[in-house]
């Protein structure tokens, strides 16, 4: 009997590689090497839009992140991205989608166990049923500018690209023959990566970084700098990125924070995770600004405190629709913060506790919250990209493979790539291509912010 089960599951994962295998007739696997521009394509006025929607005393610090360098620029431009991928081939191969999958999206976080993981740590743009083609360009275009930024040479660049994609492709193999249970409890422990770096001084810098210790400097770690005043303990401020919601003169700024903490407790924590948030009082709130895309977005951090003094640092965040939806990938049509959290529960290996959605009082506007991230943990990803570039790539890679293995059919994902190197070819060459409209229209952006300066400075 177990034998005869054993071989339907195997015919089962045969049919279904046999199906992702077909898909190459539609979209041959070589195809995806091409990019043809729109000709509609104007990225000045989709990044204009998308700022438009920001909050209006930061739109210039969102443009001067986007001016320093080509990859921050490529991080800034999720919109433009997704407006161009919408009009490549894609073969129909789909999963819950991380919309924004450049490599300062992955990084390294505490599970509830205390364990660090590697994982996809972004989701503002997530989207269920999308082809998992997407995240790969971007992955992999996301490799060659920062690569090119780092000054590699141009084939190496390639080859990275590459090496990304190949670890994609191979670890969905390893995952296709996997019960659906068994992949969606496959973790990414880091100190595994870690224990295979050859570099000595980057091995000892990241331990150092990934040990979990026990004195009040690591209960703080994801806080900004805090300290205990007359009227209690309080955030200190860092502007522009850092300020009190009194200094700030947009008035979609203006909110009843506590309220809205209270809102997302009560509506979106399960009752036992509840309990244990009422064992902590609200002392402070400040406004954020987070990220090179996410600049201008609504963001508040909350410093709360148990009795024994004890600290919790929680961001809540406005979660605006996806670029992905925005531009025809896909459609939601529940509240963009429930879109947000369930795209993390569905990616993520191990998701935060707190995770909560809730709508503003007039259900205008949408927010999600979450527990704000371990600051010695998240330099591990830019550590990584600087000291490892190689490794992280592959790390990479194969992180997005089980990412999106959670929410799809791996056997079908595996037909379509094939055990040869097309897709991992295909892909670079893509990516060599869009890298080169990236470094274009970054000069185009440059060079328009140069010209509005210079108009202002005019008019003075």
């Amino acid at each position: 009997m177990a034998n005869a089960e054993a071989h339907r599951i195997e015919r089962g994962r045969r049919e279904l590689y046999k199906l992702g295998k077909s898909l190459r007739d539609g979209v041959p696997r070589d195809a995806l090497a091409d990019y043809d521009p729109p000709p509609s394509r104007d990225p000045l006025a989709i990044i204009e839009t998308t700022l438009a929607d920001r909050l209006p005393s930061l739109r210039p610090l969102r443009r001067d992140l986007m001016s320093e360098s080509a990859f921050a620029f490529l991080r800034g431009t999720a919109d433009v991205m997704a407006f161009d991928l919408v009009h490549q081939r894609a073969p129909g191969v789909r999963a819950q989608a991380g919309g924004d999958c450049h490599l300062m999206n992955f990084g390294a976080f505490l599970s509830p166990e205390g364990n660090v993981l590697f994982d996809v740590n972004d989701f503002d743009e997530t989207l269920p049923d999308v082809d998992i083609v997407h995240d790969l360009r971007r992955l992999a275009t996301s490799v060659v500018v920062a690569a090119d930024d780092m000054g590699y040479s141009r084939s190496q660049a390639r080859d990275f690209a590459r090496r990304a994609v190949k670890c994609y492709r191979e670890r969905i193999f390893q995952l296709a023959v996997m019960s659906p249970l068994e992949v969606w409890n496959v973790r990414v422990p880091l100190r595994d990566m870690v224990g295979t770096l050859r570099d000595r001084v980057l091995h000892d810098r990241l331990s150092t970084a990934i040990y979990t210790g026990k004195g009040p400097e690591n209960r703080i770690d994801g806080l900004p700098r805090i300290e205990k005043t007359d009227k209690g303990w309080r955030i200190v401020e860092k502007p522009p990125k850092l300020s009190r919601f009194e200094r700030m003169s947009d008035g979609e700024a203006d909110m009843d924070i506590p309220a809205l903490f209270e809102q997302l407790i009560r509506q979106g924590l399960q009752e036992p995770v509840a309990t244990l948030f009422r064992r902590y009082s609200l002392c402070d709130c400040v406004f954020k600004a987070v990220g090179v895309g996410s600049v201008g977005v609504f963001c508040a951090i909350g410093l709360f405190m148990s009795d024994d003094e004890q600290p919790l640092a929680m961001q809540i965040k406005e979660a605006k629709p996806s670029v992905l939806e925005r531009f025809g990938f896909g459609r939601w049509d529940g509240s963009q913060g429930k879109r947000v959290i369930a795209g993390q529960r569905v990616m993520q290996a191990a998701s935060d506790i707190f995770l909560a959605s809730a709508d503003s009082s007039d259900a205008a506007r949408r927010f999600y919250m979450r527990q704000l991230k371990t600051r010695r943990l998240g330099s591990i990803s830019e550590l990584l990209k600087d000291k490892a570039f190689p490794s992280y790539v592959e790390l990479c890679g194969g992180t997005l493979a089980r990412a999106h293995a959670r929410s799809s059919q791996p056997a079908i994902l595996a037909g379509y790539l094939g055990k040869g190197e097309a897709v991992d070819d295909a892909l670079a060459s893509f990516a060599m291509l869009y890298a080169r409209q990236i470094e274009s229209d970054f000069e185009t952006f440059r060079l328009a912010q140069g010209a509005a300066t210079s108009d202002k400075t005019a008019a003075v």
